[in-house]
């Protein structure tokens, strides 16, 4: 029998790789799923995007091994995007680094930044690579509850000082996932000064910065004074340009991350193919704002659909401001995963229940805008006679 590390018993198996082959199981059978579960794109990627992909595809020099901390056109195009978009001045030579996604940009600083028995203080509900990560690199994950009436952000004051002395790392992640809550730059402000008293790397994953609706426009953490000695801010092409399979993303902050960052990216991998690195500087770099907009658009009306057409139906819910996710309260206070295995029973929709991503998602579902308007409707539909039904 075969002896595997004992840190792969330390986490559990990946939430969505099992959502994703019991969907595939389903379809399989015949049903008529609507999966409202997994934040993944539908429409696709800019034609601008992928028409550069091809042309840098057939250049030669690209088909060789990428420079390990990302071609210098794609980490300039990252440097001009924050320049114009948050009036935020790095170098790209030393606070940029180009990512394989920015999900292993997240797993990989936890690496950098946190040995056995350190304190990461990890969101929840939180995306589950915060935790699993800290967990893998022998690190303690310290829960800071997200709670409805703080407006799912952490209370750094809760913080006991003794865990804030072990700390090396704290996450943070607005507009956020699951909860579709946003921060403003006062809250950033706070981290900050929280990460300088503590010596604390503040991460900010930064994958749904683009994603907002009703005039609110998400900061970013490096818009604060100071933050790029203690800051890291993780971005992703993957949500605002429906590239999530082409896995390009860009680390930029502290110089001193972004080295301890390198250490562990040049001995884990070889970088990112360079043709996606220089179709994702095109992404950045030709109007995207327009592109944007048109999505967030889509995404507005989408989400309109769901929260109003659910709360005609007796479900109440709140418009989140930022993201594609709706974060749901469950109906009568109801067992959360016994009540998604209820909707996709009675209805085949599919939806997440909230303790996927911690404790304190216990009494929530996860609803993700990323199927069509018509579907979310028929969904709706579904949903709203099986409401009915129960009460």
């Amino acid at each position: 029998m075969l002896k595997k590390a004992s840190r792969v018993d330390k986490i559990p198996r990946y939430a969505f790789a099992d959502l994703d082959k019991k969907k595939q199981a389903l379809k399989q059978k015949g049903v008529d799923l609507i999966s409202l579960s997994i934040g993944d794109p539908d429409m696709p990627t800019p034609d601008w995007v992928v028409d550069e992909l091809i042309t840098e595809a057939r250049i030669p020099a690209n088909h060789q091994y990428p420079a390990y901390e990302g071609s210098g056109k794609f980490r300039q195009s990252v440097a001009d995007y924050y320049l114009r978009r948050f009036g935020v001045r790095v170098d790209p030579s030393t606070h940029v680094m180009a990512l394989i996604g920015s999900k292993e940009g997240i797993s990989h600083i936890i690496w950098a930044f946190v040995e056995d028995n350190d304190v990461c203080l990890v969101p929840d509900p939180a995306y589950p690579v915060y935790n699993a990560q800290t967990l893998l690199a022998g690190g303690i994950p310290y829960k800071m509850p997200l709670r409805r009436e703080n407006g799912f952000l952490p209370k750094f004051e809760d913080i006991p000082t003794d865990v804030a002395r072990r700390a090396t790392c704290m996450f943070l992640n607005y507009p956020n996932n699951p909860t579709g809550a946003v921060a403003d730059l006062r809250f950033f402000e706070d981290a900050v000064r929280f990460g300088r008293e503590f010596g604390i790397l503040v991460c900010h994953d930064a994958a749904y910065v683009e994603m907002t609706y009703d005039g609110y426009r998400a900061p970013s953490i490096l818009q604060v004074d100071g933050a790029l000695e203690v800051a890291c801010e993780f971005y992703s092409l993957s949500k605002p340009f429906n590239m999530t399979g082409w896995r390009i993303g860009a680390a930029v902050g502290c110089k001193e991350a972004i080295d301890a960052l390198g250490i562990i990216k040049t001995n884990t991998d070889s970088g990112q193919f360079t043709a996606v690195q220089h179709a994702g500087a095109r992404a950045l770099a030709q109007e995207p704002e327009r592109f944007i907009g048109h999505m967030n658009d889509m995404y507005k009306r989408r989400r309109d659909a769901l929260v109003d057409g659910l709360s005609q139906a007796g479900w109440k819910m709140e418009k989140p401001q930022g993201s594609f996710y709706v974060w749901a309260p469950v109906p009568g206070g109801a067992n959360s995963a016994e009540f998604a295995e209820e909707l996709l029973e009675a209805t085949g929709v599919m939806v997440v229940p909230g303790p996927v991503y911690g404790e304190m998602g216990e009494g929530y579902v996860r609803m993700a805008l990323t199927v069509d308007e018509q579907r979310i409707r028929e969904a709706v539909e579904r949903m709203g006679r099986h409401l009915k039904k129960r009460q």
